[in-house]
């Protein structure tokens, strides 16, 4: 027995046996009343009982009257003692056993038999149910399932008290039983009428045990109180450890008893585990922890969530979340707890902002509604957990993840732009708003331009662009501080000239004054304090380890300000920025170079022909494509002749544009030479090989051919592989054209040509074929970039540009205008090249003569007089004496090698033209004649006299044409 209020101590002193032992029940008193009774009952019970039962440990022996059973003891087939039965009256079980019958099949089957009290085998049994006298015993325990806190209990109803029996024993100074009260019924099965008068000692058989209660007893007398452990037997034989506390009691008379409270140890022991994990739950628990009734007012919070709030525990009692959190903050708490308390449908782990200035970040609350075993809502319960550092780091893997994705859509969004401002732009609506408020792209000028990049370091001179800008508003203080294409100026010790100098970035949050971003007095600092911005970043864009621009970033308002995470993602952004801005600026220069170089080949004034209005338009290819090799030319003939000439170098870049310019120059050298159309296509496909653009690639072009005599309403075309010509006829009401005057329409048709092979392929012979087209008629020569498309025939773009020209505009350049305008979005990204021409007559106020002569020789002196006589009549006698020497020089080798008839044609212009035809078709050869030769002169005075000549094919002969200037040319005395 331990020391008074102790444990085990208190076990040996008093002499119960210890905790978990198990032994035998102790001996068997009869059942008496009064004290002879009781007394003559406890000698039958000693004269009975087997002495050395109350000795050993083990388990009791077979009553009288029971059969053994291996490894227990047998069960009791004897009526129990009662409390009627007479002192010494013999219990035989011959007797009892009709009467045992009933209790016993009754008995409840605990794995056990159900013994009779200790001693006394014969006692008859308690009427059974249903007999007269009978129902349920008083120390009759039914078969319940186990409890929580017992695994051989159950509780009923809601009480602690249910839980953990409080048994109350009243024993005499002697340690007999007085009182036995119904919970000590409930807890040990033994009924109150079988142990009142008897001694306590007989529940316990162990001798050593049977002391240390004696020594309880007189410690208990002696002190007033004893506390420890005892184990008794209940009346199944199972020990039951109790917790007993003695209490000395005295009553009226002064007559000393002894008070015992039994507790089942077991069940109190389980309640004070409970009561330490709650604890330990509670008041040690790393989590917020409240309570909260019905009201939702606060009946307990534990130490952490009174930190995490910053109020003392004690506040936070009797009051509810809106009068312990702020408004905002409390508002969205208390609705969830309304809910959990109306609904009982748990909130488990919603993520809040943290409502306490003390403990900022983020919180995970759950809250669960509590109810007793009744059902009855008691109120709600509700754990809070600080989630800062998870928060953060999900939003941390959230945020690399949408960076991520953001640089992977800049990325795709700028892949194939070649346009600075364009990336500038992207780039500025790329951070606004998934990562600012406020963007703007500040760029070199030479980015801008495609010019070269500066060798020297930045300064107050920079010359800098802002190209790109972006918002999450509009207004007047936005359009101050982003202003798209606003030049930028900075001083040298500011932020801007620090970051383009030194090309480290730069975070200006806080107390950064923001005066020093650019210059003192700027009105974009102005505009941005307006706007809130308190978080900004200078980055610098770098392309070739040259800083080229900045990426200025800001936010505003109640935005988090920029950390380091955010400063290290708009550097990669900024350098893949970089590189796409440096690969525009690289290709804008490259393709400046080719326009300047095709605009310098082109034409730089086009001529205006006798008979014919040209309008032409020239647009290069989209950003997205390099210059190509389309051209087109006017090249004047002789007798007020037009050559016209529309043509396509396969390729694009420079060395398009270069072979381009070379082919261009054939044509013309060929068109002065005043060859067939068809031959021309013919030489220049022969130089094929030396026009290619390298040694390896050979020459692929297309071109269209066109020559028009305004004299004689012809229109000769050939074409080698190229888009045929459209030629729209006015109608016949329509007025006579004139140069400058409206279109009148007309009935267009695409001219139908010998296809030819492309310039370079060959194999395919050039033809041409000669049109009368009436006075006014349009013509059109044009590149596959304007009537080709990805998804369409190109049939269908020749059909649109006919029904197109058919209409009536005010004048051709107007036309043109059209034209382009009705070109289709989806069409390939090419040049294009557009030639109109009105055809009209030659001029009314030259005059002409023309003679067909017979190839005799009397048709020399015929022209002579034919020309002499035509000049005066035109009152321009200073050509007479040259003309007559040319024409009779041309005339004599006519009919020396015609056999056809002669023709000779007179034109007056600014020149004079003088052009003699004959049907050979070989054209004459200037040769050398030596001094004492007679003939071979003439074509040597042709070249020395006239201001131009030449010759062409015309029909199935050739005409031989000079111009003369004025008369102060002179034939020289040698050679008259």
């Amino acid at each position: 027995m331990a020391k008074p209020g102790g444990g085990g101590g208190e076990r040996e002193a008093s002499g119960l046996p210890g905790r978990g032992s198990r032994r035998p029940s102790g001996p068997v008193l009869p059942a008496g009343g009064g004290r002879a009774g009781r007394a003559a009952a406890r000698a039958r019970l000693r004269a009975h009982a087997r002495p050395e039962q109350a000795l050993r440990g083990g388990r009791p022996a077979p009553l009288p009257g029971s059969a053994p059973t291996a490894g227990r003891p047998a069960a009791r087939t004897g009526p129990r003692p009662s409390a009627t039965t007479p002192a010494g009256a013999p219990a035989t079980p011959q007797a009892a056993a009709p009467e045992a019958a009933a209790p016993e099949a009754a008995a409840p089957a605990r794995g056990r038999p159900v013994r009779a009290f200790p001693g006394t085998p014969g006692t008859p049994a308690p009427p059974a149910a249903g007999e007269p006298g009978g129902g349920p015993h008083p120390g009759a325990r039914s078969d319940t399932a186990p409890t929580s806190l017992h695994p051989s209990r159950r509780t009923e109803g809601g009480s602690l008290l249910d839980v953990v029996r409080v048994a109350i024993v009243i024993l005499d100074t002697s340690g007999r039983v007085v009182l036995w009260s119904p919970a000590a019924e409930q807890m040990l099965g033994w009924p109150s009428e079988v142990l009142v008068g008897r001694a306590i000692d007989q529940l316990i058989e162990d001798r050593a045990q049977v002391e240390r209660t004696a020594a309880a007893l007189r410690e208990t007398l002696r002190r007033g109180s004893w506390h420890g452990f005892a184990e008794l037997s209940d009346r199944d034989g199972v020990p039951v450890e109790v917790e007993a506390r003695l209490s000395l009691l005295v009553d009226g008379d002064g007559a000393p008893y002894v008070q015992a409270a039994l507790t089942e140890a077991a069940a109190l022991r389980a309640v004070e585990r409970d009561l330490a994990v709650r604890d330990a739950l509670f008041e040690q628990s790393p989590l917020g922890i409240a309570v909260l009734d019905t009201e939702l007012r606060y009946t307990a919070v534990n130490r952490t969530l009174a930190e995490m709030n910053g109020l003392p525990a004690e506040a936070h009692v009797g009051r509810t979340t809106g009068e312990t959190m702020p408004e905002r903050s409390a508002d969205e708490i208390t609705a969830i707890q309304r809910q959990v308390l109306a609904t009982g449908e748990p909130v488990i782990d919603v993520t809040l902002a943290s409502p306490s200035t003390a403990r900022a970040g983020y919180r995970s609350i759950s809250y669960s509604r509590m109810t007793d075993r009744s059902g009855r809502v008691l109120g709600i319960s509700g754990t809070v957990m600080d989630v800062t550092e998870r928060y953060r780091a999900v939003a941390k893997v959230e945020g690399a993840r949408r960076r991520l994705s953001l640089l992977n859509e800049f990325g795709s969004r700028v892949g194939d732009l070649l346009d600075a401002a364009m990336i500038a732009q992207e780039l500025a609506g790329a951070v606004v708003p998934r990562l600012a408020d406020y963007a703007g792209v500040i760029l070199l000028q030479a980015v801008a331009h495609g010019d070269d990049l500066p060798r020297h370091g930045h300064d107050r001179h920079t010359s800098l662009l802002q190209l790109g800008v972006a918002a999450i508003q509009q207004g007047p203080a936005v359009e101050t501080m982003l202003r798209h294409g606003a030049r930028i100026t900075f001083e040298e010790d500011s932020v801007f000239g620090r970051v383009l100098r030194s090309g480290v970035p730069e975070m200006l949050s806080g107390g950064s004054g923001p005066e020093e971003l650019s210059f003192p007095g700027d009105p974009k600092v102005e505009a941005a304090r307006e706007l809130g911005v308190h978080s900004r970043l200078v980055v610098p864009l770098r392309a070739r380890g040259i800083v080229i621009g900045l990426l200025v970033v800001s936010r505003a308002g109640y935005r988090e300000g920029f950390d380091r995470d955010d400063l290290a993602f708009t550097v990669e952004l900024a350098d893949r920025a970089g590189s796409s801005l440096d690969n525009a600026r690289l290709y804008a220069r490259e393709r400046t170079a080719a326009l300047t170089l095709q605009r310098a080949l082109l034409p730089q004034q086009v001529p205006q022909p006798t008979g014919v209005e040209v309008a032409y338009r020239y647009v290069p290819g989209s950003s997205g494509t390099e210059v190509g090799g389309d051209w087109f030319d006017v090249i004047p003939l002789p007798g007020d002749r037009t050559a016209l000439v529309v043509g396509d170098v396969m390729g694009h870049g420079l060395r398009a544009a270069a072979t381009m310019g070379r082919l261009r120059t054939a044509v013309r050298v060929l068109a002065a030479l005043d060859l067939a159309p068809e031959e021309v296509l013919r030489h220049v496909h022969e130089l094929a090989d030396d026009l290619a653009q390298g040694p390896d690639e050979a020459l692929l072009a297309t071109c269209v051919y066109a020559v028009f005599d305004p004299a004689r309403r012809s229109l000769t075309v050939t074409k080698a592989g190229h888009i045929p010509p459209v030629l729209v006829v006015p109608g016949s009401g329509a007025e006579p054209a004139r140069s400058g005057g409206p279109l009148p329409g007309g009935t267009g048709r695409v001219v139908d040509l010998p296809s030819g092979a492309p310039l370079g392929v060959g194999g395919v012979p050039f033809e041409s074929i000669e049109l009368e087209v009436p006075d006014g008629s349009l013509l059109a020569l044009c590149t596959d970039g304007l009537v080709e498309s990805r998804d369409k025939d190109l049939d269908v773009g020749l059909g649109r540009l006919v029904s197109v020209l058919e209409q009536p505009y005010a004048s051709i350049q107007q036309a043109c205008e059209a034209v382009l305008d009705t070109m289709e979005q989806g069409r390939e990204p090419d040049d294009v090249a557009l030639l109109l021409a009105r055809l009209g007559r030659g001029r009314a106020d030259v005059p002409t003569a023309g003679w067909t002569l017979p190839a005799e020789p009397t048709a020399v002196s015929r022209a002579r007089r034919l020309v002499r006589g035509t000049l005066a009549d035109w009152g321009v006698e200073e050509y007479t004496d040259t003309a007559e020497l040319l024409v009779s020089e041309l005339v004599t080798n006519a009919v020396r090698y015609a056999s056809a008839p002669i023709g000779v044609r007179l034109t007056l212009g600014e020149d004079l033209l003088v052009e003699i035809s004959d049907p050979l078709p070989d054209p004459p050869r200037e040769r050398h004649a030596g001094a004492g030769d007679e003939g071979g002169r003439g074509l040597e005075l042709v070249r020395r006299l006239a201001l131009r000549w030449g010759t062409r094919a015309e029909g199935l002969g050739k005409v031989v044409w000079f111009e003369l200037a004025d008369s102060e040319v002179q034939p020289p005395e040698s050679m008259l």
